[in-house]
C-alpha cells in the first residue's frame, strides 16, 4: 500500500523507510510544480531511487520536459506511469535484471519527446490576445435573445431529494470500464458491444455483473447519499468576464456585482474562419440591455469513504475500488439529472425537452455545463468564486482543499450556460499577453496565474 504524505516530507520519509521506489501522484494543476520541486530536492539529497510520476494532471510529455531533467539517470530514472495498474509492471522492470536496458529505452524516448516539445513551440503560431478578442464568437442577441427568466426564480437552493435509484438511469457506464482499463463501447441502448470483444468481453461481463450486485446493495441499503446546491444568477458580460448580481433589481439599479467569473480565450491560429471562443461569448453584454443569466451547481456522493474503510478492514481491495468507481458514476449521473432539471424546471428554458439518457450523454440538449479544470475553463481557481456564490460547503457539505480539489472525492461542479449557440471548446495554448491581462482581472500576480495554468502556457516559464 502507498502512503500519502506532503511533498516536503517525501524525501525524509523515503530515507526513513529505505524506499526502493518513490511515486508521486498529481490530481490537480499545482501538483505539477510540486513534482518538479521534489525531483530537484531528491537530486540535491543525492538520492538514487527511481521516481514514478502519475495522476490525472500529468503526462509523459510533461514528465520528460519538466521533471526528468532534474532527476533522471540510468541509475535513478524518472518515469511517467499512465495509471496505478501499470505501476506494477514498471516497478518490476526497474527492480529486474534488465533494468539498465529498460531505463535506457525510457531515457531515449524522453530525449525525443523533449526535442518534439521545443520544436513544437517554434512551429506553433498564436494570435495576439487583442487579435483573438476581435475574432471572438459573436452571438446576435437581438435575433436570438437570451433565454427566459428562471421559472423558479434566481438564487441558490439545496438539492437533497435525489436518491441513488433516481439517478441510475443516467449512469454512463463507459468511464466505468475505462477505470478498469477495459476498452470498448457500452451504449445505454442496445446490446453492449464491449461484451462481444474477443479480448475483454468475458472480463467485462463479469465486472459488470459484480458492479450491478454492489450497486443493488448500495441502493437497497442506502449506503451512499447524494446532495448538492444549484443556483441561477442574473449575469452580464463585461469585457472578457461574466459578472453575476444578487438580484435582477440590483443589476437594473447598477449595483456592484456580487461575483465575477474570469474567462480565457482561444489564441492558437486556425486554418479555418472559425471564431476564437471564450465562455464570455455566450452571455449578453451589460451594454446590450438584454437580461441574461448564469447557472452553477456543485453535487457530491457521500458515504464512499466509509465504504472504502469497511472494505479495507476486510482486505477487500476489489470492492474498495469498485465502490469508488460506482460513487463516481453516481455523482456524474446526479449532475446529468440535475442539469436536466435546470433546463426543464429550475431555469425552465427547455420545458418541452424530450431526450432519453442516451441522447443526454451525446449532449443533444441546449446549453453547456463546463467544469473548472476542463478544456473550456481550465483554471481551477474559478471554483473559489463558485463556492462563495453557491455556499457549497455551508449548505451541502462539499468542500475545497488548499489545492482546490473537491471533497468528498466523488464531486462534480460546473457553470451552466443556456443559450442554444453556446458550445464546448478547448481553450488550448495561450500566450503571456493573455496571462498578464487575466492576472489583472483576477487580482493575482502573474507567477501565481502561470502556476495554475502551466499545462496550457505556450511559453517556458523558466526563460
Amino acid at each position: 500500500m502507498g502512503v500519502m504524505i506532503p511533498c516536503e516530507k517525501i524525501i525524509e520519509k523515503a530515507i526513513e523507510v529505505k524506499a526502493q521506489v518513490i511515486g508521486l501522484s498529481g490530481l490537480i494543476t499545482p501538483s505539477l510544480d510540486e513534482m518538479v520541486f521534489v525531483a530537484k530536492e531528491m537530486s540535491k539529497a543525492g538520492m538514487t531511487v527511481p521516481l514514478l510520476i502519475g495522476g490525472a494532471t500529468t503526462s509523459k510529455m510533461h514528465t520528460a520536459v519538466k521533471i526528468a531533467p532534474n532527476y533522471s539517470t540510468v541509475e535513478h530514472p524518472c518515469i511517467h506511469v499512465l495509471d496505478a495498474s501499470r505501476s506494477v509492471t514498471v516497478v518490476g522492470s526497474l527492480l529486474g535484471e534488465d533494468k539498465e536496458e529498460y531505463v535506457q529505452d525510457v531515457l531515449d524516448e524522453y530525449d525525443e519527446l523533449r526535442e518534439e516539445h521545443y520544436a513544437g513551440l517554434e512551429e506553433r503560431h498564436l494570435k495576439t490576445f487583442d487579435a483573438a478578442k476581435k475574432l471572438g464568437f459573436n452571438i446576435d442577441f437581438g435575433a436570438s435573445p437570451p433565454v427566459c427568466s428562471p421559472v423558479g426564480g434566481t438564487g441558490v437552493k439545496v438539492v437533497d431529494y435525489y436518491s441513488l435509484e433516481d439517478v441510475v438511469p443516467f449512469i454512463d457506464w463507459n468511464p466505468f470500464f475505462q477505470t478498469w482499463e477495459l476498452r470498448g463501447k457500452y451504449p445505454n441502448r442496445g446490446y453492449p458491444r464491449i461484451f462481444n470483444d474477443e479480448n475483454v468481453g468475458e472480463e467485462a461481463k463479469k465486472l459488470f455483473a459484480d458492479a450491478q450486485a454492489l450497486l443493488k446493495d448500495l441502493v437497497d441499503n442506502k449506503r451512499l447519499s447524494l446532495r448538492g446546491v444549484v443556483g441561477v444568477f442574473p449575469a452580464a458580460r463585461v469585457g472578457e468576464d461574466v459578472e453575476v448580481y444578487a438580484s435582477e433589481e440590483a443589476k437594473d439599479r447598477g449595483e456592484e456585482a456580487v461575483g465575477k467569473f474570469c474567462m480565457l480565450r482561444q489564441q492558437q491560429e486556425k486554418e479555418s474562419d472559425d471564431a476564437y471562443f471564450s465562455l464570455a461569448d455566450f452571455v449578453a453584454s451589460k451594454e446590450s440591455g438584454h437580461k441574461d443569466y448564469l447557472g452553477a451547481f456543485a453535487v457530491a456522493c457521500f458515504g464512499a469513504e466509509e465504504e472504502v474503510e469497511r472494505y479495507e478492514a476486510l482486505n477487500d481491495d476489489y470492492n474498495k475500488i469498485m465502490v469508488q468507481a460506482l460513487a463516481d458514476r453516481f455523482v456524474e449521473a446526479f449532475a446529468e439529472a440535475l442539469h436536466r432539471e435546470m433546463r426543464m424546471k429550475t431555469w425552465g428554458y427547455a420545458p418541452e425537452e424530450e431526450l432519453d439518457p442516451e441522447d443526454l450523454l451525446k449532449i443533444k440538449y441546449d446549453g453547456i455545463r463546463p467544469a473548472p479544470g476542463y478544456p473550456s475553463q481550465p483554471d481551477h481557481t474559478e471554483k473559489v468564486m463558485m463556492w462563495e456564490l453557491l455556499k457549497a460547503r455551508e449548505l451541502a457539505g462539499i468542500g475545497l482543499t488548499e489545492s482546490l480539489s473537491m471533497t468528498p472525492a466523488s464531486s462534480v461542479s460546473a457553470l451552466v450556460f443556456a443559450h442554444p449557440e453556446s458550445q464546448y471548446f478547448a481553450v488550448g495554448r495561450i500566450e503571456k499577453d493573455q496571462v498578464e491581462d487575466y492576472a489583472v482581472r483576477k487580482g493575482m500576480v502573474v507567477e501565481e496565474v502561470e502556476r495554475w495554468l502551466a499545462p496550457i502556457l505556450n511559453y517556458d516559464r523558466d526563460d
